[in-house]
């Protein structure tokens, strides 16, 4: 059964909120990569410097996942404009509200994602 257009103004909401929060955390993330550590010198401990750089490299992770979710936010928005929201991009089936509702970006049925994921497509 097709979205009706209140669903879909509610789902282009829920996006454009999720969008606003996710590009806040991503800048802020990016700010902590590339901040200079002033603190950072000669009396710093090795294992200090250690610590320092794999918070590093879990806020790049964390800031790399954020922005798959933003991509897939913005093709999700793509296909409001679209008229398309709801069918899934590999197969043309309708995307369950259930999952729509979970996963307000989600652009594929759980079962094309799956595939997908594994490189079966």
């Amino acid at each position: 059964m097709p979205l009706k257009k209140t669903q879909i103004v509610e789902f282009k909401k829920r996006l454009e909120q999720i969008q606003r929060q996710m590009t806040t955390f991503v800048k802020e993330a990016k700010k902590g990569v590339l901040t200079d550590d002033k603190s950072k010198g000669y009396s710093q401990h090795q294992a200090d410097e250690g610590t320092d750089d794999f918070d590093r490299i879990i806020n790049l992770k964390l800031t790399d996942e954020e922005l798959k979710i933003l991509k897939q936010i913005e093709r999700a928005l793509e296909k409001i404009t679209e008229g398309t929201y709801g069918i899934c991009d590999i197969t043309g089936e309708e995307i369950p509200l259930k999952r729509l509702e979970a996963v307000p970006y989600a652009t594929m049925t759980v079962q094309a994602q799956e595939k997908f994921e594994k490189g079966l497509l």
